[in-house]
């Protein structure tokens, strides 16, 4: 019977889990905590690993003397060694699409927010104050440029909203061609430097990986438009928290919204009293169908990498 090791457990049930799980006979043991101590001492006899956050390091990996497959509940792989992984044969999988829908919404409710300045409004009517004088200036949105870092398939369904309200999009993307950003009419941008004063909204649509850490720091903010808006539903440590708060302070940056960062939950005394900031707590990602998904497709990748089949989604 296979053992599978679930490294951290984050959701209401794994019912979905047991039952894929199931038609292979194995048995599903939740650790107590998703720590490399706890995962090497009690994932040891595993052969396969289910994981969302929990840090799977190349030491962790030495440790793990049977498991074959590490099934990775969401989109990002940074938690996993995959150099380590690849050396050992361990077959690293992940569910690149299942909340796609979910983050562009996020992203153009975290937009029109901003533009609109809903957070605002509704705060000063619960202040007991009336009338638009309060949230002026409000621009248009139509007729402005959308910049989009990173087209993949989020960044896709986003320039497809954001062309449905009128905006003019544009992407950068070095691994994307020019015919696939034009297929979905948005314009195709060398680099990121070229872009970032170019637009009105900058949104982060990018795994995180060495070469996107930090992407967004102090000189990138500095080349946005003082009334841009950015927005970060991607991945926290690539934009810098720190940079945007201050840009924000000094008026050199219109407006934030950020539903992830560098730290999780971010430091309170951090945010307070900046303005212009709209945070939501790393909840693109949810909702109840968007989970059940990702549960199903990373176990029914157990079972097929344990059965000798190839998993739909392999990224080692």
């Amino acid at each position: 019977m296979p053992l599978v090791s679930l490294t951290d457990q984050v959701f209401p049930t794994i019912d979905v889990e047991r039952a894929i799980l199931s038609s292979i006979d194995a048995t599903l043991e939740v650790l107590p905590a998703g720590t490399p101590e706890v995962i090497r001492a009690e994932a040891a006899q595993a052969d396969a690993l289910l994981t969302t956050y929990a840090p799977i390091d190349a030491e962790t990996l030495a440790a793990l003397e049977r498991c074959r497959i590490i099934s990775r509940y969401g989109i990002g792989v940074d938690n996993i060694d995959l150099d380590a992984a690849r050396a050992r044969g361990v077959v690293v999988t992940n569910v690149p699409d299942y909340c796609v829908e979910e983050v562009a919404d996020h992203t153009l409710a975290l937009l029109l927010a901003a533009v609109r300045k809903v957070p605002l409004g509704d705060r000063l009517v619960h202040e007991g104050q009336w009338g638009i004088a309060g949230v002026r200036p409000v621009h248009r949105l139509r007729g402005r440029t959308l910049g989009l870092v990173g087209f993949g398939h989020i960044g896709v369904q986003v320039a497809r909203r954001g062309a449905a309200f009128g905006l003019e999009v544009i992407a950068f993307d070095p691994y994307v061609p020019a015919e696939r950003m034009e297929a979905e009419g948005v314009g195709r941008v060398e680099t990121l430097e070229d872009l970032l004063p170019a637009c009105h909204v900058v949104s982060i649509h990018v795994p995180l990986v060495p070469a996107t850490r930090g992407l967004i720091g102090p000189d990138a903010v500095a080349r946005m438009r003082a009334d841009a808006i950015l927005i970060n539903t991607s991945r926290g440590p690539i934009v810098s928290t720190e940079a945007v708060v201050a840009a924000l302070g000094a008026g050199r940056l219109g407006a934030a919204c950020l539903d992830v960062f560098e730290t999780e939950p971010p430091p309170a005394e951090l945010l307070d009293g900046v303005p212009n900031l709209i945070a939501t707590p790393h909840a693109g990602f949810y909702s109840e169908e968007a989970i059940a998904e990702s549960q199903t497709r990373a176990a029914q990748a157990i079972v097929d990498v344990l059965s000798g089949r190839e998993p739909r989604n392999r990224v080692v």
